[in-house]
């Protein structure tokens, strides 16, 4: 049967999630586990009771909507991405994946089809990291440590008020993990996020793998004194070390490290005044690389270079690692049923890497992961002109479902 999700009730439903946290520039705020998040997710399992479908809300608070498989010991088949955003982020990142999702399942269950797998759209819990990271996503598969809640990248006190906000333990966190022998695979759907399909005139996206992602808290520690009485070659300036360090990882990456990327998303100066030499600067590194050797090298180099600038400007160092996501290949079982969906709907693909972090990577190593890319308008996210046309929404939403079917049917039941 050559199914097609139904466009009216999918935009119907974006749109509507869209409003939820909507910030009136054509984005969202929607951080994991904030108000408006908790709304969203509110919204998410009431459209999945209409429908008839199952709910289910685990410990890590994922959310979920469940058509079951006639069946009763069939394995699941997972399908999804996350409603929460960046600060200020917009409306298509996670939300459309999640959104398409449950369109399958619905659409599959208009059709009276009885398959062999159960079928589960997910909203993971703070995939953004927000408070800490993929964090549903590593709860089911058993990747979130005691250690990584002990040092979330958002901070304890972020972490403990998000937890009370949504009635949330974190002993909870840590018991979601689910049996990998009763999961069937994991399938995505995401904007991609980035420029290449657009550049290309592909319309979707077969991602081969995901990359791995490290991320620490760095410190420069000098003297504060006053700014106008003490000679430039007296100072112990913290933040030149910090802007020296910026400046040079970037050169650094760009000429060694083809494929990979570093960043500094923020940088603090203490004590903070126009008249005081700062004597403290904090700095949040991130960086990321396509395979595991490259991003131990990128590591050894960036904390390298950042002792080295701290010597050069007479600085102390500290350095505070946070987390690290490694590197994540999809399975080839999940692009082969992704490449024969875009197939089966005459629609062009291409294989290409994600530059970007997903849940798909903590699913990678638990069961038979796979991403599908649409192209996003002039490559942008994290940002309210995020946007993707709508037949692209639909191209993609029609691929995920036809290759949630075509998963189904390599199971040989």
């Amino acid at each position: 049967m050559a199914l097609l999700v139904n466009s009216d009730r999918f935009k119907s439903d974006f749109d509507a999630l869209a409003q939820i946290g909507a910030t009136g520039d054509g984005g969202v705020n929607r951080p994991a586990l904030s108000e408006a998040h908790l709304a969203a997710r509110r919204w998410f399992l009431a459209r999945a009771a209409e429908a008839g479908l199952e709910t289910r809300l685990d410990s890590a608070s994922n959310h979920s909507a469940i058509l079951r498989s006639p069946h009763p010991e069939a394995r699941t088949l997972l399908l999804g991405s996350h409603t929460d955003s960046v600060p200020n982020g917009g409306r298509f990142d996670g939300a459309l994946g999640v959104i398409a999702a449950l369109e399958a399942l619905r659409t599959v269950k208009d059709a009276g089809m009885a398959l062999p797998f159960h079928l589960e759209a997910i909203d993971f819990t703070d995939e953004e990291g927000t408070l800490v990271g993929l964090l549903g996503s590593r709860a089911i598969t058993g990747g979130l440590s005691q250690e990584a809640l002990k040092s979330p990248r958002g901070g304890r006190a972020a972490l403990a008020a998000g937890l009370a906000r949504a009635g949330l333990a974190e002993a909870g966190l840590l018991a979601a993990r689910r049996d990998p022998q009763s999961i069937a695979g994991y399938l995505e759907l995401h904007i991609e996020q980035g420029p290449r399909l657009v550049q290309s005139a592909v319309a979707i996206g077969v991602v081969t793998g995901i990359v791995g992602i490290r991320s620490f808290r760095l410190a420069y520690h000098g003297k504060a004194n006053h700014a106008g009485t003490t000679p430039m070659e007296a100072r112990s300036d913290a933040s030149l070390g910090a802007s020296a360090f910026v400046l040079t990882a970037r050169e650094m990456v760009m000429r060694d490290y083809s494929g990979c990327v570093v960043n500094v998303g923020q940088m603090a100066f203490k004590p903070g005044a126009f008249n005081i030499i700062p004597g403290l600067a904090e700095l949040a590194l991130e960086f990321r690389a396509p395979d595991a050797p490259q991003l131990a090298d990128l590591e050894k180099a960036l904390l390298g270079l950042a002792q080295v600038v701290g010597r050069q400007y007479r600085l102390k160092l500290s350095v505070e690692p946070l987390d690290t996501c490694v590197p994540a290949p999809m399975s080839a079982r999940a692009q082969a049923a992704i490449t024969a969906a875009a197939d089966s709907l005459a629609l062009t693909h291409t294989a290409l890497p994600s530059g970007a972090g997903h849940d798909a990577q903590s699913l990678a190593p638990f069961t038979d992961a796979g991403m599908i890319f649409i192209p996003s308008q002039d490559g942008v996210s994290h940002s309210p002109r995020e946007f993707s046309e709508w037949e692209a929404c639909m191209n993609g939403a029609n691929v995920l479902l036809r290759a949630a079917l075509k998963m189904c049917e390599a199971d040989g039941r």
